[in-house]
């Protein structure tokens, strides 16, 4: 029998797709090495035009639709990720305009890329089923693998693309290992499914959550598989660096949480020990490691494996506070690497690289961008009154709550001390350059576009850190439609 395809629930998916086309076409009538800055700004229209339809369609009422016989869902949850992923890429095509133009020689390629990846999220926050993920996983990581090595002129970008691909291509296969031994176990890839499965009680189901566990952990850089992430993060281009360090890490959350609470409820006595060590670990391995880096895109590798801690804290809670725990804390997390690669793209643009030389002295000369990189870094150290604050709040609380006091008391103590990495890159922009040291005198002036973004992005984190109800509201609405 025929399913009924229901288009109107692939509304954003279709648009992106429409977009897709559209930057390939003018893409290809435009003469080669001429700017593609009209490129970008028709890419940034199109998105702003999702995003709207995006925002329309957020259901008030937690209603669900299903596009194809419930193996693909829109309801607050996916609807919640696809405008934070639609923001983040927006935001990076906003202000890696003049980035891409100076620094990257395909340039046409690589807003399709941006695009693909982008449907590729959306994909994952809507997968009902474990093909459906893997096909928007792979979609995903495809244009990433591509993207991180499309400086064809720089020998960092391509020895970070093969390693992403290496590392990449192992994860596939445990994953696709492990979900190949759950749907021997269960007959099924459907998530609720799954669910009702008797066969994960025996050793080869649970031996295929682990797999695809160890998978989804990959995406997120958790300790031990975040060998990849810190030469990935410094080899890519800085605005590649951004979305892996916001919108991948994000995806990776939006499916993890749908296999882990919908999939594998039953296992929660299993998971949720497992999920609460990994999480001790990456807190306190991302934290420590991050201390000795003097490259800014490596110690942000580093921050970004003790995020992913952090959001795994608030997951062992398995309830509907830790859930909306985790997707207020990954909103506040997109905008603030927004507000961070802002400053690090154009370090990396005029100054050839994102160290502590070329950001010392940065406030004396450059005092908007060495601003927002302050604000950014503060608001992922969870300094008050940024809106990293309130959302390690709500992490720890919920850990709290469910009786895993010990792993709030550690993620607060190892969230104390990463005040200090970051305070070590906001000291040398305000330091005064030695008399014997090599001076980069050269101002860092942000474009229009790219100083817009930075300052909206701080100033985001600055008023949800005072005034967290409409964030709040909003991430509530996506778990109430989630758990019911």
């Amino acid at each position: 029998m025929m399913q009924e395809m229901n288009l109107a629930a692939i509304s954003i998916e279709l648009g992106i797709a429409v977009l897709m086309a559209a930057v390939l076409l003018i893409d290809l009538c435009m003469a080669r090495g001429t700017s593609r800055r009209a490129l970008a700004r028709v890419t940034a229209l199109g998105l702003l035009g999702v995003l709207a339809l995006a925002v329309r369609m957020y259901p008030p009422d937690g209603g669900a639709t299903a596009f194809f016989a419930g193996l693909y869902i829109v309801d607050g949850y996916s609807v919640f990720f696809k405008i934070l992923f639609i923001v983040g890429v927006l935001a990076t095509v906003l202000f890696a305009e003049s980035y891409v133009e100076k620094m990257i020689r395909h340039r046409g390629e690589f807003y399709l890329l941006l695009l693909s990846a982008l449907l590729g999220m959306c994909a994952l926050a809507s997968a009902n089923d474990l093909m459906t993920a893997f096909v928007g996983l792979e979609l995903m990581t495809i244009s990433f693998y591509t993207l991180v090595a499309i400086r064809t002129d720089a020998p960092l970008s391509a020895e970070a693309g093969i390693k992403y691909l290496v590392f990449g291509s192992g994860s596939t296969a445990v994953l696709l290992y492990g979900m190949s031994l759950v749907y021997g176990m269960t007959g099924t890839m459907v998530f609720q499914g799954i669910a009702q499965g008797l066969g994960l009680v025996l050793s080869l189901g649970l031996i295929g959550v682990v797999f695809i566990l160890a998978g989804f952990f990959f995406k997120l850089s958790i300790i031990p598989f975040h060998l990849w992430a810190p030469d990935v993060y410094e080899g890519a281009p800085a605005p590649v660096t951004a979305l892996l360090a916001m919108c991948s890490k994000a995806a990776g959350v939006a499916i993890l949480l749908r296999v882990l609470f919908v999939a594998f409820p039953a296992l929660s006595a299993y998971w949720t020990h497992l999920m609460a060590a990994l999480a001790c670990v990456s807190m306190v391995g991302g934290n420590i490691m991050a201390f000795r880096q003097t490259n800014i895109k490596r110690m942000l590798a580093y921050s970004s494996i003790a995020q992913a801690g952090y959001m795994m804290t608030a997951m062992v809670a398995t309830n509907a506070a830790g859930i909306k725990a985790v997707l207020f804390y990954a909103m506040v997390y997109v905008l603030a690497n927004v507000g961070a690669f802002v400053t690090v793209s154009y370090l990396e643009t005029e100054r050839g690289g994102a160290d502590f030389r070329s950001v010392r002295g940065l406030a004396h000369d450059s005092l908007l961008p060495a601003g927002i990189l302050m604000v950014a870094l503060l608001t992922m150290a969870g300094i008050p009154p940024t809106a990293g604050f309130v959302g390690k709040i709500y992490i720890f609380s919920a850990a709290i709550d469910a009786g895993y006091l010990w792993l709030a008391g550690l993620g607060f103590v190892v969230s104390m001390m990463s005040v200090y990495y970051y305070l070590l890159v906001i000291k040398e922009m305000f330091r005064d350059v030695e008399a014997d040291e090599p001076m980069i005198d050269t101002p860092l002036r942000l474009p229009f576009s790219a100083g817009a973004m930075g300052v909206i992005a701080v100033a985001f984190t600055l008023i949800i850190g005072v005034w967290a109800e409409p964030l709040s509201i909003f991430s509530n609405i996506a778990v109430y439609t989630f758990m019911r």
